[in-house]
């Protein structure tokens, strides 16, 4: 794929220093080394290598990566490298994808609270679909999935949910059968939103209580017991919004197609389509209107500020497993699932050597090398020298 004319990269690299100017007391060490790496991102400044063909002589310099898992540029491998961890934990059975969403008045605390209410998110949403399915009425079965954390729309407002991937069915509770759940129909959707919303404002009750949640700006009056119940009020009263996906055509696809979910960023780089005059012009999809193609425009300011309140804070995990793909007992319960699926046993995958070069990784994982010159087309492309980076080993990437 032929690279992207424009990156978010270079929105940084134009305008992030003015930004840092006006804004810089506000944005968290998170967010600073985010934009630092994604500036940075294969560039002279973090090194890299020359590679040189054995056969025409032609040289080419490859700069490293910053591996941020905000960087648009740096998910590709990472993706690759999680598809190729999945593959032998997909069964052979139907397949969901429930999306769990919140209010907006839920979502202005968020924005606050990240990785308290983030975390509530997730609790939430796993206690919900595991207590549903374990009901005799609706399955009767544990079940197992994982789930994704969104924090963005199309437009790239502040939009937190979650993206659930769930097998049709599940373990019964004697552990004797497997339970599979209607075609086409996983869990009552209406059942799951009102489980969800009691769940979520129980424990975002309980945050406020234990004084987990911190006010400032426009939300200060809601240190307020009283004022916070006021906020409550209406997300309390409206219904939430649990979408369920139609199923997938078959677990063939539910890797390749959840891959795009797990590593995306808030925006990729090939939705970019100008930049100059201190605007930044960018592609998205309305989905309020049919899900029509459409143009924003942004100031350079506004562009980053919607792009870096999606940096999740520091060590926060967006992929979590549940049910018997927990990580706990996850290859266990699996061969139990394979079992009473009458499916083979997983082949242990041959353990390759580690190495931290891209190209050699990439090679491991999909079997496809890009060490063939681009040129003669018959040479094989050899590093001849490491390129040290430009900057000082402190400068912040992380």
């Amino acid at each position: 794929m032929d690279r992207p004319r424009l990156e978010v990269a270079d929105v940084f690299r134009h305008y992030g220093h003015a930004f840092r100017q006006r804004f810089g007391a506000s944005l968290s060490s998170a967010q600073r080394r985010v934009m630092t790496a994604v500036e940075v991102c294969r560039t002279a400044r973090l090194g890299g290598h020359l590679d040189e063909c054995d056969q025409c002589g032609h040289q080419r310099i490859s700069y490293n990566s910053c591996s941020n898992r905000h960087c648009p540029k740096c998910q590709s491998l990472a993706r690759i490298d999680w598809i190729s961890d999945r593959q032998a934990e997909v069964l052979d059975c139907q397949y969901f994808h429930a999306v769990f969403t919140v209010p907006e008045e839920i979502a202005a605390i968020a924005l606050q609270n990240k990785k308290t209410v983030y975390g509530i998110l997730f609790r939430a949403t796993a206690e919900t679909l595991t207590t549903i399915a374990a009901d005799p009425k609706h399955l009767g079965a544990q079940i197992g999935f994982f789930a994704v954390l969104h924090t963005w729309g199309q437009n790239l407002l502040h939009h937190p949910h979650l993206h659930c991937v769930i097998p049709g069915g599940g373990i019964s509770p004697d552990g004797t059968r497997w339970i599979s759940c209607r075609s086409g129909f996983f869990l009552p959707v209406r059942v799951l939103s009102r489980l969800f919303r009691r769940l979520f404002l129980q424990y975002l009750q309980d945050a406020f209580d234990s004084g987990q949640l911190q006010f400032t700006a426009s939300l200060e009056a809601l240190a307020n017991p009283n004022e916070f119940a006021r906020h409550l009020r209406h997300p309390k009263q409206v219904e939430w919004c649990v979408y369920a996906k139609p199923p997938f055509a078959g677990p063939e696809q539910v890797l390749d197609y959840v891959g795009r979910y797990t590593h995306r960023v808030a925006i990729s780089n090939n939705r970019l389509l100008d930049i100059a005059d201190n605007q930044v012009r960018f592609q998205w999809k309305d989905y309020r209107d049919g899900d029509r193609h459409k143009t924003m425009t942004l100031s350079a300011d506004e562009f980053i500020r919607r792009f870096l309140i999606h940096v999740l804070p520091d060590r926060f995990q967006k992929i979590r497993y549940y049910g018997f793909l927990g990580n706990r007992f996850r290859q266990k319960k699996l061969a139990l699932c394979r079992q009473l699926l009458a499916m083979p046993a997983a082949t242990p995958k041959p353990v390759a050597p580690e190495t931290t070069d891209y190209l050699d990784r990439l090679e491991q994982r999909t079997g496809v090398s890009l060490r063939q010159c681009p040129i003669c087309h018959q040479g094989c492309m050899i590093r001849i020298a490491t390129l040290a980076p430009r900057a000082p080993a402190s400068t912040d990437t992380s």
